[in-house]
């Protein structure tokens, strides 16, 4: 079915549409470069639209703002199937109020679209690249993760809605002194099984998990591995731990339903000499350097702080030189944004990396990285006390084992990913109307039970013979309009990135129904009022449940 625009694009289009009228008879000045966006004022006094393209005309064209928005609001006053009401404020902004059937006509939408009601073609088929996750596979994922594998997870899907052709993607670290760390850690705990007693390895994991896979390899190898060649026993325990790992987390990515179409292993840019061809067009550029026995990249040239390197003295190479590669290969696969989403301890690493994409040929603004501030967990009101090096951390999979992934997930998205996060357990864990999930997804199943209540009754939403200019006022016109802004809302966090506006918009719309179910009758002894409300609810209902499958989140239809 085609998707509607969204009702902001059409207030967007009609004023622009009568500003290109008032240009073509000479009552407005021609102009190529202005805006005729338009905003949702705060202030619902102000109507339901506000504009300041008068006060942008009026500057380039030397004219006075208040003349131009009275041509322009005359002309939009004529436009009877749209506007309502039409008005001047303050020094030339123009507030516009949409007829009630209008916003009566979003029902009608909701109900034809059902779960593609959301939906836009904003993005064009652009191709888009969400990168996220991405944990070394050496040891399983923490809370931490799990914030950055809801917001990339939610974005990919917002993303989607908003008509872009996304792809999500995983990065394997699997080579490197992590990887090697990794081995030699497994060894130590399994030689440890058999009684061999050495000091740890000082940038070695200490976690649970290293001496349950070193348990694992004793049972395969029984005590094998003690006789191997020190580095062949070493990369022996790498790679079981690795693949073990690995496995590990991408169970607890299915639990968590964070899905991606593609793992891509760092292994695999040196495999296919993808880091050595990068290196060499830098060099063939003119874009690196050898300077005391290092080789820099020219990244000062590109906005960068100052140059990096990308070779060391010793011949080994940074972690920047891969990456160049593999964002390299990522804009050969075509994708015009391309978004990171990293830890916030990656901050200083955003101007390299878009002087890299910038040295490539691309526009650095293509890509963009969404930094994952730290989570805090609380419990009984004292916070938990975690220390990765020491191997001291909460999983990913604890959190869903105890919350369920449909609270972990609306948790991490309650704040802007930049800021930083309490996930308090014991609020996770009510089921009261102070826990946000619940008191979301109860006004799912609230719903669902009004409309099997009037089931019973031999009635059902239904368009057909329904009245919905009964609905053209009051807490069902408040209602109506809440549930309309949806494709605005998608389409915004999509252009944005920021996904925490779909966790507020669902908040949103599950007061604003909770409020008209506590003072309104849905079903009632009026039959062409009861029907009215009843199609109403349904749209929440179905609004409800796309935003929530938008968060991966499911609709319950009991409580």
């Amino acid at each position: 079915m085609e998707k509607e625009a969204p009702m902001k694009d059409k207030v967007e289009i009609s004023l622009r549409s009568t500003v290109d009228e008032l240009t073509q008879t000479g009552d407005l000045p021609e102009l190529s470069d202005y805006s005729t966006s338009v905003s949702i004022p705060t202030n619902k006094d102000f109507g339901d639209f506000s504009t300041n393209v008068a006060m942008i005309v009026a500057s380039k064209a030397k004219k006075s703002p208040k003349e131009i928005a009275g041509r322009i609001i005359r002309s939009l006053e004529r436009r009877n199937d749209m506007f309502e009401k039409v008005e001047m404020a303050g020094p030339g902004f123009i507030n516009m109020t949409l007829k009630p059937a209008v916003w009566a006509r979003a029902l009608s939408e909701i109900t034809d679209l059902g779960k593609d009601f959301g939906r836009t073609a904003h993005g064009a088929g652009r191709k888009v690249q969400v990168e996220f996750v991405s944990a070394n596979p050496t040891g399983p994922l923490h809370i931490g993760h799990g914030r950055g594998a809801a917001v990339g997870d939610t974005l990919v899907r917002i993303l989607d809605a908003a008509g872009f052709d996304v792809q999500a993607e995983y990065y394997i670290n699997d080579i490197g002194n992590q990887m090697n760390n990794l081995g030699l850690s497994v060894l130590h705990r399994y030689k440890e099984i058999h009684g061999r007693e050495e000091p740890f390895p000082e940038s070695g994991y200490k976690g649970d998990y290293i001496r349950d896979i070193a348990h694992e390899l004793m049972t395969i190898h029984q005590d094998g591995l003690l006789s191997r060649d020190h580095d062949e026993a070493v990369k022996i325990c790498q790679e079981y731990a690795a693949g073990s790992i690995m496995q590990g987390i991408r169970e607890d990515l299915r639990l968590f339903n964070v899905r991606f179409d593609r793992f891509f292993n760092e292994s695999s840019l040196y495999h296919d000499h993808k880091v050595a061809e990068s290196l060499d067009y830098l060099r063939l550029k003119v874009l690196s350097y050898e300077d005391d026995g290092a080789l820099w990249f020219r990244t000062s040239a590109f906005g960068d702080e100052k140059d990096r390197v990308l070779r060391k003295q010793d011949g080994s190479l940074t972690y920047f030189a891969p990456d160049i590669a593999y964002h390299k290969d990522k804009l050969d696969r075509g994708f015009e944004k391309i978004i990171d989403i990293w830890g916030a301890d990656h901050h200083g690493y955003v101007p390299r990396m878009k002087a890299a994409i910038a040295a490539m040929g691309a526009d650095k603004d293509c890509f963009h990285a969404l930094l994952i501030q730290l989570v805090s967990l609380v419990r009984d009101g004292r916070p938990v006390q975690m220390s990765t090096r020491a191997g001291e951390f909460v999983t990913l999979r604890e959190i869903i084992d105890e919350v369920g992934k449909d609270v972990a997930r609306y948790f991490f998205m309650m704040r802007r990913c930049d800021a930083q996060l309490v996930f308090d357990l014991d609020l996770a864990k009510k089921k009261s109307d102070e826990n946000p999930v619940y008191y979301i997804q109860y006004a799912h199943a609230r719903i669902c039970s009004i409309i099997r209540n009037a089931a019973d009754q031999g009635i059902s939403p239904s368009l057909n013979g329904t009245d919905l200019q009964l609905l053209a006022s009051g807490d069902d016109l408040a209602l109506i309009k809440i549930l309309a802004s949806c494709p605005d809302i998608v389409a915004a966090a999509a252009t944005e990135l920021e996904p925490h506006r779909i966790a507020f918009y669902l908040l949103d719309v599950a007061t604003a129904f909770h409020r008209f179910y506590n003072r309104n009758r849905v079903i009632s002894d009026d039959p062409a009022l009861t029907r009215a409300r009843l199609v109403l609810v349904d749209a929440v209902r179905q609004v409800i449940a796309n935003t929530l499958a938008l968060m991966g989140i499911d609709a319950p239809e009991s409580m």
